[in-house]
C-alpha cells in the first residue's frame, strides 16, 4: 500500500473503517462501564490530552508541508474540531459536547466515508495525519454520547448551529479577500463528496445549510422525546405522612 496511491474503498479504506467501527464499540461499552466514576474522569482527561496532541501534530504538519500560508490557518471545521473535542473531554460542559456530537458525527464523519484525500496510501505521513485526526474526534463523539452520556437538547441544538454559523460567515468572508476555499464553501471538492449531488456552486452551499438543521434536528429529537417521556412517567414524589402523636390520658 505505500507505493500507491490512496483511493475511496480500496483496501486501506476499509481497514480504516473496521478500525473505526471496532474503536467506536470499544469506547462506548467502556464509556458506559465506567460511567460516574473515577475511571471515567481519568480516560476523559487522556483521551483530551491525545486529541489536543493529535491537533497540534496535524497543524505543525500542515505549516511544514504547504507552502502558502493563508491555507496554514486552522479555518476548516475538521481543524476547529480538534480543540472543541479536547475541551469537551476534558470538562464534559454542555456547549463543547454539543459541538462534538453534532460537529463530529455528521461533518467530520463526511471523511470516513467520503474522504478528502489525495497522495500515497498508508504509510505515508498525509493518510496518517488525516485519518488519525478524523478517527479520533468521531470517536470522541460515540464515546462522549453513548458512552458517558452526554446526550444533546435544543439548547445545545441552537448553540451549535448559531456557532456554525458564524464559523461559516467568516471562512467565507475569508475565502472571499484571500482566495482560499475553507469549509469548500467557495467550490466543491476536487474528490467526490457529497456535495456533488447538492448541485452546483453556490446552491450547493443552501443545500448543505438545509440539510444541516434537518439533520441535526432529527439527531436531537430522539434524546428530547426519551427524557420527556421518562419525565412523564416517573413516579411523583410524595411526601412522607406525618406522624401524629396519640394523646395518652393522665
Amino acid at each position: 500500500m505505500a507505493d500507491g496511491e490512496f483511493s475511496a474503498y480500496g483496501l486501506s479504506h476499509w481497514l480504516v473503517l473496521a478500525v473505526f467501527a471496532a474503536g467506536a464499540a470499544a469506547l462506548a461499552g467502556t464509556g458506559r462501564r465506567q460511567r460516574g466514576t473515577p475511571a471515567e474522569r481519568r480516560l476523559s482527561r487522556v483521551f483530551a490530552v491525545v486529541v489536543l496532541a493529535a491537533a497540534v501534530v496535524v497543524q505543525t504538519y500542515s505549516m511544514i508541508t504547504i507552502r502558502d500560508p493563508v491555507n496554514w490557518i486552522p479555518l476548516h471545521l475538521s481543524d476547529l474540531a480538534g480543540p472543541v473535542v479536547a475541551y469537551a473531554l476534558w470538562t464534559r460542559r454542555p456547549w463543547p459536547c454539543a459541538l462534538t456530537y453534532f460537529w463530529c458525527l455528521t461533518l467530520s464523519s463526511q471523511a470516513l466515508f467520503f474522504p478528502v484525500l489525495t497522495g500515497p496510501d498508508f504509510p505515508s505521513r498525509t493518510f496518517v495525519t488525516f485519518w488519525g485526526m478524523h478517527l479520533l474526534v468521531v470517536w470522541a463523539a460515540v464515546y462522549l454520547t453513548w458512552g458517558v452520556g452526554r446526550a444533546p437538547d435544543w439548547r445545545g441544538y441552537w448553540f451549535s448551529v448559531t456557532v456554525t454559523a458564524g464559523w461559516a460567515a467568516v471562512a467565507m468572508v475569508f475565502n472571499a479577500v484571500a482566495g482560499t476555499n475553507y469549509g469548500y464553501l467557495s467550490r466543491a471538492p476536487e474528490s467526490a463528496s457529497l456535495v456533488d449531488v447538492l448541485g452546483p456552486w453556490p446552491w450547493y452551499v443552501l443545500s448543505i445549510v438545509a440539510l444541516v438543521l434537518g439533520v441535526w434536528a432529527l439527531m436531537t429529537w430522539p434524546w428530547t422525546r426519551r427524557h420527556h417521556r421518562h419525565a412523564t412517567t416517573a413516579p411523583a414524589f410524595h411526601h412522607r405522612p406525618r406522624r401524629t402523636q396519640n394523646k395518652q390520658g393522665s
